[in-house]
C-alpha cells in the first residue's frame, strides 16, 4: 500500500481493455467513498486534485487525506494534479507528494505547448513523477477551465505523435468530442471513433486519457432537481461510447460531474426531508454513500476495472 504513479496501472489497462477512473477529490467525504469503492470492487484508482480544490481544502490537508485512505485501505492510490496550467504549479505538487500531474498547456501554439510539457517531464521525470499532458481542446467549463464551443478543436493525430516524441509524456489526454461540466451535448452525442482509432494506430501502446467523461445520467439530475434548486444538465457521454474508448487505447477517464450531482442530490434530499437538521454528519454521511454508490458503478458498469488491482 502506498502512493504510486500510474506507469504500472496503465500498462495493465492498456493490455486489458479497459479504463483506470480518476476521480476528483475536494473533501474527506468524497476520498472516503471513492476509496471505500474501490476497496469493495478490488479496482486500481486515481484520485485527482484540481486548482479549484487546491484553493478549496489546500494542497497539505488532501495529501494528508489520500496518505490516510492509504493506510486506511491497504489500497495503491495515484495522487495525481489535475490541470496543471503552469510550471510552477506542477512543481509544487511535486515536490509536496503527488505521484502524478498534468501539464495543460491546450490552450498554447503547439510550439509553446511541447516547450512547457517537456520542462515539466524534465523536473518530474528527475523525481520519479509522471506527466500526463493535453492536446486539442475540449469544450465546457469546470474549474478554471473554460472554453467556448467555438474554440474547441480535435486533437490532430499527427501533431500527438511530434507532441509524444518530443516531450516524452507518460499519458496524453485527447480532445475527440468530450465536454467539460454538466452541460454537454444538446443533440445526438457523438465522439469520434475514427480519429481516435488513427491516435492510437500511430501511437502503440501508449496510454491515452479522455477528459469531461461524465455521464449526467438523466435520473440523477432528475432527483437533484427534485429536492429544490436547478442543476444544469443536458444528455452525457453515453457509456457505451466510454467502455468502447476503453477498448481503443484510453487508459484512464476522469469522472467528477457525476460525483457531485450524486452528493448534491442526497444532501439536498435529507435537507429537504429534514429542514431542522443542523448536524453535517446526517447529511453528509448519506452523501458519502451516494459517491461510493455512484463510483462502483462507474468501476462495474463502464470502466471495466474491477478485480483488476
Amino acid at each position: 500500500m502506498a502512493l504510486v504513479t500510474s506507469t504500472e496501472m496503465f500498462k495493465k489497462a492498456y493490455e486489458g481493455g479497459y479504463a483506470v477512473g480518476a476521480f476528483n477529490v475536494n473533501n474527506m467525504e468524497i476520498i472516503q467513498g471513492i476509496v471505500d469503492a474501490a476497496k469493495i470492487e478490488k479496482a486500481p484508482i486515481i484520485l485527482q486534485v484540481s486548482a479549484g480544490a487546491r484553493k478549496y481544502a489546500s494542497p497539505i490537508y488532501l495529501r494528508k487525506l489520500v496518505e490516510a485512505a492509504v493506510e486506511d485501505t491497504g489500497l495503491d492510490i495515484v495522487l495525481h494534479l489535475d490541470h496543471g496550467d503552469s510550471f510552477e504549479i506542477c512543481k509544487d505538487c511535486i515536490d509536496g507528494g503527488f505521484t502524478s500531474v498534468m501539464i495543460d498547456g491546450s490552450k498554447l501554439p503547439l510550439e509553446e505547448n511541447i516547450a512547457l510539457t517537456k520542462k515539466v517531464v524534465d523536473y518530474a521525470h528527475a523525481k520519479g513523477v509522471v506527466v500526463e499532458a493535453e492536446l486539442g481542446k475540449l469544450a465546457g467549463v469546470e474549474d478554471a477551465v473554460k472554453v467556448n464551443t467555438k474554440d474547441a478543436t480535435y486533437t490532430d493525430p499527427q501533431e500527438a505523435v511530434r507532441f509524444v516524441k518530443e516531450t516524452g509524456v507518460d499519458s496524453l489526454a485527447i480532445a475527440i468530442g468530450t465536454s467539460h461540466g454538466a452541460y454537454k451535448f444538446k443533440g445526438e452525442p457523438s465522439l469520434d471513433f475514427d480519429r481516435l482509432e488513427t491516435i492510437t494506430n500511430l501511437l502503440p501502446n501508449f496510454p491515452l486519457v479522455l477528459h469531461g467523461s461524465s455521464s449526467v445520467p438523466r435520473e440523477f439530475v432528475d432527483f437533484c432537481n427534485q429536492y429544490g434548486g436547478k442543476v444544469p444538465g443536458a444528455q452525457g457521454v453515453p457509456e457505451e461510447m466510454l467502455k468502447r474508448a476503453s477498448k481503443l487505447g484510453v487508459c484512464k477517464i476522469n469522472i467528477d460531474t457525476d460525483l457531485r450531482l450524486a452528493m448534491t442530490g442526497s444532501v439536498r434530499k435529507v435537507l429537504s426531508e429534514h429542514p431542522e437538521e443542523f448536524d453535517p454528519r446526517k447529511y453528509l454521511g448519506p452523501a458519502r454513500e451516494a459517491i461510493k454508490n455512484m463510483v462502483q458503478h462507474k468501476i462495474k458498469d463502464v470502466l471495466g476495472c474491477s478485480d483488476k488491482r
